[in-house]
């Protein structure tokens, strides 16, 4: 009896086995006797073209000693005449080329800010110069053209439906290695107040992403760009990859990119309110019911937010029908939008649920 009990488990484990093994493998399947195996490699020959290392090169300047740009030091001395020295200083990273037709291609702000040359390589073996279109340091979004043919792109996905467990594949340049590729799992979505960038959305990923992986491309198993890698936690200062790493999701830099190339620039949106999160001493003291979402503290005169009718006191609970949980999903919600953009939001005020729709206005307009 025990002996068949043994055997049903051990039966019960494999089927168990089985069913991980063919939901771990949700692409093309074949027995070996057909010489195939589990691959990731079809998906990856049409996304890696649209992958690209980048170098940049800036010349800082040197500072020197004070006394050495005073004339009467120099003359006294009998030196030369002062010459402003630098010293060049390089970086390396990566990108994603999203418009082939244009030439444009995606990355981060910190990889090329400043910076006086920025060549790209292709996954071909071609290196191009490239000019800076546009960027934002305050979501770390940069748009980069280059002129080439026979260039690839990457689709686009929709980040709002990544779910927690999604499989996902990060390929970038770390380490100046050249093109690699690192497969992993969705960690976490919405990460924010990290401090890493002002407006922070973040993808959490176990996919490997080390430095120079920043700009490059984090795509679903159907080789569709869900975010642009930008930053790892690590303890450390020499601890590496760790297993955390962030990405910005696909919408919100497809938001940003429009501005960018449009304006060069981010021209932030301005609803004229100020709000905190609701804590449990906050519920407690303002009998708020709603654990979720942001309280109004202030509204600024002839605001957008004034024109809407909005209140303090007021509780926004979401955002064109999507649940807030703090304050970072409300300022994430209203930056990212165009200017002359209606914002919809679910308030909360005398525990009554009402709607509210607000055109938002350019910010410190």
């Amino acid at each position: 009896m025990d002996t068949f009990k043994l055997s049903l488990v051990g039966l019960a484990s494999l089927i168990l086995s089985i069913q991980i093994t063919v939901i771990a493998l949700p692409l093309n399947w074949s027995s070996e006797k057909e010489g195939k195996m589990p691959t990731l490699a079809p998906m990856l020959d049409k996304s890696r073209p649209a992958v690209v290392n980048i170098a940049t090169r800036s010349h800082v300047p040197i500072q020197d000693n004070p006394l050495l740009n005073d004339p009467f030091f120099r003359y006294f001395f009998n030196m030369p005449k002062h010459q402003l020295r630098h010293h060049t200083r390089q970086s390396l990273g990566s990108g994603v080329i999203f418009d082939a037709k244009l030439g444009l291609v995606l990355t981060n702000n910190h990889l090329i800010q400043r910076a006086d040359e920025i060549t790209v390589s292709l996954n071909d073996g071609r290196n191009l110069e490239a000019r800076l279109v546009g960027s934002d340091p305050e979501t770390d979004v940069a748009l980069i053209k280059i002129h080439a043919e026979r260039l690839t792109a990457i689709p686009l996905a929709n980040s709002d439906n990544l779910r927690v467990g999604d499989f996902v594949v990060a390929i970038g340049n770390p380490f100046g290695l050249g093109q690699t590729v690192t497969l992993g799992i969705i960690s976490a979505l919405g990460r924010s107040g990290l401090g890493i960038e002002g407006y922070e959305n973040f993808i959490q990923t176990d996919a490997s992403i080390n430095p120079g992986n920043s700009g490059g491309a984090l795509v679903n198993l159907r080789g569709e760009l869900v975010g642009i890698n930008t930053a790892i936690f690590s303890p450390g200062q020499n601890s590496g990859n760790i297993g955390i790493g962030f990405s910005i999701p696909s919408n919100m830099v497809k938001q940003i990119s429009k501005q960018l190339l449009k304006f060069g620039k981010v021209h932030r949106a301005y609803l004229g309110i100020q709000i905190q999160s609701i804590t449990e001493k906050l519920s407690k003291t303002l009998n708020i019911i709603s654990r979720q979402g942001a309280v109004i503290t202030q509204v600024i005169k002839n605001s957008a937010a004034e024109k809407a009718g909005l209140q303090i006191g007021d509780i926004i609970i979401s955002t064109h029908g999507v649940r807030l949980v703090n304050t970072d999903n409300l300022r994430n919600a209203i930056g990212l939008l165009m200017i002359g953009q209606e914002i919809e939001l679910g308030i909360l005020r005398d525990d009554t649920k009402i709607n509210l729709t607000a055109t938002i206005k350019e910010i410190y307009q």
